[in-house]
């Protein structure tokens, strides 16, 4: 009897010396997993977390509610801050006008560079100086303005290689350059962002990434700056 009243102790004992052993042996196991779930995590959520981004989309989206005729005439306009009547523009006023809503005067930015770089950029309109009126809305000077002021980035026939808040230019029939902005919508298959743009039916939200023969691919402010931004 004193046996089998002792038997269910040392089971006890044995099954509580056992899961002991088995914690401490698994425990550094546990702890290194935890830590690359911690790390997992906190990868996505740098990948999709830019809050700069984000303000750039939001003013992409926002100028598709406004009534826009396409003009692209040249007009005598204000330094610094000037720009085109609110109901005219092209592709390149788009651009400077989501800028502009989060305080980027692409007017001026383009015309310092361009003062002191002239040679730099392209020779397309046989100018011998910069225009403050004109040089920020032709797409060519924005694409070297892009180039050496944030990150010329890679282009491909990959949707997922446009990333939200980036800027993508193309060449359209007639050899006309074209300018739009990447945003954060998706195609109806998933597989294309949508584009804010204005192609000569005003500022809209279309998925026309792949339609045109694609220039250049850009990001900016480039990450840097952006991280500076949003601190």
């Amino acid at each position: 009897m004193p046996i089998q009243r002792r038997l269910p102790i040392c089971q006890i004992l044995c099954f509580l010396l056992f899961s002991l052993a088995a914690f401490q042996l698994l425990s550094p196991v546990l702890a290194q997993t935890g830590k690359v779930t911690e790390n997992a995590a906190s990868a996505t959520s740098s990948t999709l977390t830019d809050p700069y981004a984000e303000k750039l989309i939001a003013a992409a989206i926002e100028r598709t509610t406004h009534t826009v005729r396409y003009d692209g005439s040249y007009r005598r306009i204000s330094y610094p801050g000037g720009d085109v009547p609110a109901d005219v523009g092209v592709c390149t006023d788009e651009i400077i006008r989501v800028y502009r809503a989060l305080g980027i005067d692409l007017q001026k930015e383009v015309h310092e560079d361009m003062r002191r770089h002239f040679s730099l950029y392209p020779k397309n309109w046989g100018l011998k100086k910069p225009d403050t009126n004109i040089d920020h809305r032709r797409v060519p000077n924005l694409q070297t303005y892009f180039t050496r002021k944030g990150q010329k980035l890679a282009v491909s026939q990959n949707g997922e290689d446009y990333r939200p808040g980036n800027l993508v230019t193309w060449m359209l029939p007639g050899n006309l350059p074209h300018i739009g902005i990447v945003t954060d919508r998706r195609s109806e298959d998933g597989l294309r962002p949508l584009i804010v743009h204005n192609i000569g039916a005003g500022p809209v939200l279309e998925d026309m990434l792949f339609v045109y023969k694609i220039t250049g691919h850009y990001r900016y402010p480039a990450e840097k700056t952006r991280r500076r931004r949003n601190e």
